[in-house]
């Protein structure tokens, strides 16, 4: 299992869920991805993007104006 890191501080909808998509491409299935946002939108777009594409939200934290999900990839 690999987790990777995506930094997608001062994106704004729908610049974080496109670039989490892009990277999900790139890992397998097990592997666990950390989604570093500045936009609070991510908290309901990427756990939407999650479920419609058979992916596993494990965490989902806030604080100090970020916005961190960790993911793992299903196979989709």
């Amino acid at each position: 299992m690999t987790i990777e890191t995506l930094t997608a501080r001062r994106l704004l909808c729908p610049l974080p869920v496109i670039r989490t998509q892009d990277k999900v491409k790139q890992l397998k299935v097990g592997d666990r991805l950390e989604v570093i946002c500045t936009d609070p939108g991510v908290m309901q777009d990427i756990p939407a993007w999650c479920r419609i594409n058979g992916h596993k939200v494990i965490e989902a934290t806030s604080g100090n104006h970020e916005y961190t999900i960790l993911l793992e990839v299903g196979s989709s």
